[in-house]
């Protein structure tokens, strides 16, 4: 039960009797929804807009919900708030809910929910073994997500972490809402990386490592390969032309000292404002120099590199050659594509089954290489192209750069590819949303493929891109390697095990005599460190907020206090440790008829926060953030810890009470269990 989306729709019918000229603006639409686009231009907030106003307190001394929709509306009708508000209760029918609604200050409506309420709707959760009170949506939608997405020619690195951990919760927060969702990882495995590779096996191979370890040895040929392409650049094109933006800067800071003070303050201001921005730029591009001059210098203080370079000269053009060849169907390239795939895959998929990660399906890049013709030539049909210095390119107003779905060469692009995929999935799976789960990096490909996609007469369905933020290291910057290369993600759940399990080891040896002593066995606690590990590393990522960079540490991820995975992880444990101390059947007890008592407040603030786990859902796919799950689940795990220390479980003052706080009990491991694999993380019994 949502008690937040029942709250609205009481409000939204009470709010078209009080307005009803506030229902006729186009965005009205569904109460339960407090994420509605703007109404009519200068008429105010619409029904559905205020209705959404309807929000959890802040404060429970001002109840458990807050209507905040009388300033708004009064405003739009010329009434004072609290007027309106008076009209907004003798409007509104919510006394099977709530206490007699109270106004405050200027306009507020307090609603405190009734203690008979609460415990009517902990029977239905109680009750609910599948979905916890949890209902499907009244409108439910076909959803694409696509999201992981890595290269199969290099191996998974931390960059991965956030598109795939968060298209994972994404995926099962919806489909627990009762969405149809298909998840699609949309695998690179066609592009300019294996035109790398081919060329990298053609003139660099070990024969012997890639029949021992194929993955190792052709990681080593494209981390070479891309070694030399990147110093060829640096040196031929990159220096050179960044020693003339210096100098160019270096000439137009000079004509900005030269110039006379502006005697206007505000002018003078500007102009200083000026200057420190193109000394900021001029320092900027002086790092970027040397850095791009270190770069070569690592390569030419190497002497087996620096032969690699001078016999390879023109390898850029030479891999796309290579690239080119596979796409135009040449026999010895596509059987070496052929042969390097699976064991690519097959580490690929180690990584997913690590972190409890599947997909309905995996089409990648090949798989669409036959459409991408036919989608230039219904571009061109459609008089949507134009040619540019022999590239085919869709023009779109508001972007300066085109979108090119064809080079001069003829090859096509991630762009080409993009567009048949949406076509595929509109033919194939009738979906209202497309998520792509991608870097924020990416957002102007997005917003350029969307845009082209809609010049097309597509409107069937919603293109949005999930964008996220960068994994960084304690310095600040994108987390990598010392050596400056992205960290494996495969190296990375490594040592996040093995730190969790020197920390689950240390916290059992430490108990002492009086407690049992040490608790797991050798093997329970491999079993524990591993769901801790990984779920720390998850966990961390889901609890920020996804459009947020994150510094990423093991000792935050791995603590057992604050809102962290490890934290949650014994708070489940620790909640279900009742049942095993007092050798409780709670199995039994659920089917016993035994009732959920509100007698203490915090009894209450238990029960209200275990009805609002739904509200929690549906905030997650208001916005596609994750971060709420995380939020209430901590909240709902110290919101317990307060329960637990005033309200005595076991020894409580009757068998009736004791009962009803053990079913509170079993309703908090429950929902804690259930938001936890809804954010793909496992819990364990003992820790």
């Amino acid at each position: 039960m949502n008690i937040l989306a029942e709250l609205r729709k009481r409000f939204h019918a009470a709010l078209k009797l009080v307005a009803p000229s506030a229902a006729d603006t186009p965005s009205d639409g569904d109460p339960s929804d407090g994420n509605a686009s703007a109404g009519n231009a200068g008429a105010g907030p619409n029904i559905r807009e205020l209705a959404g106003l309807v929000m959890p307190s802040q404060d429970s001394k001002f109840g458990d919900y807050q209507a905040n929709c009388a300033m708004p509306l009064g405003k739009r009708l010329g009434k004072p708030p609290r007027e309106v508000a008076e009209q907004i209760l003798a409007a509104l029918d919510v006394a099977d809910i709530c206490d007699p609604p109270e106004i405050a200050g200027p306009g507020f409506i307090n609603l405190r929910t009734l203690d008979t309420y609460i415990v009517e709707q902990l029977a239905r959760v109680q009750a609910d073994e599948n979905h916890l009170g949890v209902a499907s949506s009244s409108e439910p939608k076909t959803f694409v997500l696509d999201y992981s997405g890595p290269n199969v020619a290099k191996p998974m690195h931390v960059g991965h972490i956030r598109s795939t951990v968060i298209g994972d919760a994404l995926y099962k927060v919806l489909r627990q809402l009762g969405h149809r969702v298909i998840s699609d990882n949309h695998i690179g495995d066609w592009g300019t990386q294996f035109g790398m590779i081919i060329y990298g096996y053609k003139h660099f191979a070990d024969e012997q490592a890639i029949a021992s370890t194929p993955v190792a040895e052709l990681s080593r040929l494209y981390r070479l390969v891309n070694l030399l392409v990147e110093y060829q650049a640096n040196a031929s094109e990159n220096i050179p032309a960044t020693e003339q933006l210096i100098l160019d800067s270096v000439h137009q800071l000079e004509d900005m000292h030269d110039r006379t003070v502006v005697e206007d303050p505000k002018g003078h201001k500007k102009a200083a404002k000026q200057l420190r921005n193109a000394e900021l730029q001029l320092a900027g591009l002086r790092r970027n120099l040397d850095e791009l001059r270190k770069k070569v210098a690592e390569i030419e203080d190497d002497s087996e590199l620096t032969e690699l370079a001078a016999a390879h000269p023109k390898i850029g053009n030479a891999l796309l050659a290579e690239t080119a060849k596979l796409h135009q169907g040449d026999t010895v390239n596509r059987g070496l594509w052929q042969r390097f795939l699976p064991p690519c895959l097959a580490e690929i998929d180690a990584t997913y089954q690590r972190l409890g990660v599947t997909f309905d399906h995996a089409l990648g890049e090949s798989f669409y290489h036959d459409r991408l013709t036919g989608v230039v030539e219904q571009l061109t049909e459609r008089g949507l192209v134009q040619e540019s210095d022999g590239a085919i390119c869709v023009f779109l107003d508001g972007f300066s750069a085109p979108f090119i779905v064809q080079k001069k060469d003829g090859a096509f692009l991630y762009a080409t590819t993009d567009l048949a995929t949406i076509d595929y999935r509109r033919q194939e799976w009738s979906p209202d949303a497309i998520l792509y789960v991608v870097d924020h990096r990416q957002s102007l490909h997005f917003e350029q493929l969307f845009a082209t996609v809609r010049l097309t007469g597509c409107t069937d369905v919603k293109l949005e891109h999930i964008s996220f933020g960068t994994v960084l290291g304690e310095d600040g910057r994108p987390y990598k390697t010392r050596s400056g290369t992205a960290v494996g993600l495969s190296g990375l759940l490594d040592e996040a095990v093995e730190r969790a399990f020197r920390i689950v080891c240390e916290n059992d040896d430490a108990r002492d005599d009086t407690h049992g002593g040490p608790l797991l066995s050798e093997e329970e606690r491999k079993q524990v460190a591993t769901a801790v590990g990984i779920g720390a590393i998850k966990y961390a990522d889901l609890a920020h907020n996804r459009t947020s960079d994150y510094v990423f540490s093991y000792d935050k991820m791995l603590a057992m206090n604050g809102n962290t995975a490890a934290y949650m992880q014994y708070s489940y444990a620790r909640v279900r440790s009742i049942f095993t101390k007092g050798d409780v059947d709670i199995e039994s007890l659920r089917s016993s008829g035994a009732s959920i008592l509100l007698s203490e407040p915090a009894e209450r603030a238990l029960g209200l926060a275990l009805l609002r786990f739904s509200e929690a859902l549906e905030r997650v796919a208001a916005d596609f953030r994750p971060n709420h799950l995380t939020t209430y689940l901590f909240e709902l795990a110290s919101i317990y810890s307060s329960f637990f220390e005033n309200c005595p479980v076991l020894k409580a003052p009757s068998d009736d009470v004791r009962n009803s706080r053990l079913l509170l009990c079993d309703l908090t491991a429950r929902t804690i269990g259930r938001g936890l694999n809804l954010l793909g993380i496992e819990t364990v019994e003992r820790m």
